[in-house]
């Protein structure tokens, strides 16, 4: 028989399949827990302690999934393998996912901690290769900002940024740029941009127009240039 803690945990996860954090009311999670309101105090501290609780969940999952991902002889085909299965994720999860990487509050998911170290180990194969320009650690910040930066323009605002190939785009930028692939990737400034629409359109500091996004869509659809 599962615990009033297990079973708060999968209510807030099962509403999270359909709505936003925020707009989970602590009523309906006790609701469908079939708990008292004190409960989720007593073991979760407040509401920001229980969301703080499945977010770290969620990253269980989201690193399950990154184990799973295969290695070949190419550790620079693998980063790209690993990004489009971070966005995957994303797609498939979008309000765990914006609980995950957006934080409230002082609590934090303390597993973003191994995901990077996930990252840096795939990173570390292409230094060992000889296929890497930067070091590992910016190497690995760099390219999880920016996957973390497409999942969420493309959660915020899918009529723009669902297409598969800005992902594409971007991916081949930053994994290129890192790498050193011989092809330069003059799309890494649009990416650039990409991050800081993000952030001022998030942070409400400074939104971006909607003829922006589209300029800065388009520009993420350009083919990469030939070598």
């Amino acid at each position: 028989m599962s615990t009033a803690r297990e079973r708060i945990l999968e209510a807030t996860g099962e509403l999270l399949a359909t709505q936003d954090a925020l707009a989970i009311s602590t009523r309906a999670i006790c609701e469908r827990a079939k708990v008292g309101a004190p409960e989720i105090y007593r073991q979760f501290g407040d509401k920001q302690g229980l969301l703080t609780a499945v977010a770290d969940i969620g990253f269980e999952r989201f690193l399950a999934e990154k184990r799973r991902n295969p290695l070949t002889d190419d550790p620079v085909a693998d980063l790209r393998t690993a990004w489009d299965s971070h966005v995957a994720f994303a797609l498939r999860n979008p309000h765990l996912y914006r609980l995950m990487f957006t934080p409230t509050g002082d609590a934090k998911p303390q597993a973003i901690k191994e995901a990077q170290a996930i990252l840096r180990k795939a990173v570390e194969r292409c230094r060992d290769a000889g296929r890497l320009r930067t070091a590992p650690e910016l190497a690995g910040q760099s390219i999880l900002s920016a996957n973390v930066g497409v999942c969420m323009m493309a959660l915020s605002f899918p009529e723009l940024f669902q297409d598969p190939a800005i992902s594409y785009a971007v991916r081949d930028a930053v994994i290129g740029k890192v790498t050193g692939d011989d092809r330069e990737d003059a799309r890494i400034g649009e990416a650039t941009v990409l991050a800081h629409a993000l952030l001022g359109t998030l942070t409400g500091t400074a939104p971006v127009a909607p003829a922006a996004l589209d300029d800065l869509k388009d520009a993420l659809r350009q083919p990469l240039p030939d070598a």
